[in-house]
This record gives structure tokens, sequence and C-alpha cells, in this order.
């Protein structure tokens, strides 16, 4: 766990009223490979993780990627209606209007329509199931887009 994740937790333990204790560690599977796979992507990389800037120092060595832009989430905590992620409204919100494709494990359709709705360029919200990963389908799908976007 990231030291600012752990004392987040410490903070919500004694917010709570609960006894100070070890955070449970965050298992993250990664594969080298999917490092230069990224890089290989015609777009411009961005982390839009809760890691935010930690993202550079513990997962891009990782993977063999350089710094990159980061989204600073507005407020993780923030509950959207219509079962729309709250990462949602600050995505599009970085992208100002910009053509952008978001990978996340937690997309829904609630997500793509808030996105339509509010999001003036074209946008392709990719669900990746987090029991697998990054597949070569997936980077198929993002390339195929990409290609779309250039005509």
């Amino acid at each position: 766990m990231t030291p600012r994740w752990a004392a987040a937790e410490r903070r919500r333990l004694a917010a709570w009223g609960l006894p100070d204790r070890a955070a449970k560690p965050l298992r993250v599977w990664l594969n080298p490979a999917h490092g230069p796979a990224l890089t290989a992507l015609p777009f411009d990389l961005v982390w839009a993780t809760t890691w935010e800037d930690e993202a550079n120092a513990f997962l891009s060595p990782l993977l063999g990627l350089p710094p990159l832009p980061y989204i600073a989430w507005s407020d993780p905590h923030a509950r959207q209606d219509g079962g729309v992620f709250w990462k949602t409204p600050d995505v599009v919100a970085w992208a100002r209007g910009r053509p952008f494709a978001w990978v996340d494990d937690e997309i829904t359709d609630a997500d793509r329509t808030w996105v339509q709705a509010h999001h003036p360029g074209p946008a392709l919200l990719h669900h990746v199931d987090p029991r697998i990963g990054l597949t070569s389908a997936d980077f198929a799908r993002l390339t195929d887009w990409a290609s779309l976007l250039a005509g």
C-alpha cells in the first residue's frame, strides 16, 4: 500500500473510532509487457487511477513507462446519481472536449450515458475485467477506435 493510502486508512479508522492497525495491502497484478503495449497505442497516456501521482512512483517503473500526467480527483468520495462512477465527471473535465479513451474496471453503461450527455467529443469507455486485466483484444479495440477517429 502506498504511503498516502496507508495514511488515509489510518485517518478513516480514527474517524470511525476503530483501533489503529496495519492497513491491508492492495494486491496489484501487473504485466510488464503492458508498458510497451501502452506506449505503442496512438494516445497521450494519462493515469486515471486513485493512485494519482503515486502511480508514477510505484507503477510506471514496473511497467517501463515514463512519468505520466495524472488526473487529480476532486472528491474521491463523491456520490453520483444514477449509478455513475465517481471518476466519470473528472475524466470528462480532464478531456475538455477532446476525444479520449478511458479503460477502467468499474465503467458501466451509466457512465457511457453520462459521458454522451456531458462530453461534446468522441469518447470510448472500455471496461476491463479486473480478474483478467488487459488482453490483446483490449489493445486491438483501443487501436481500432483510434484508427476510426483518424479516418
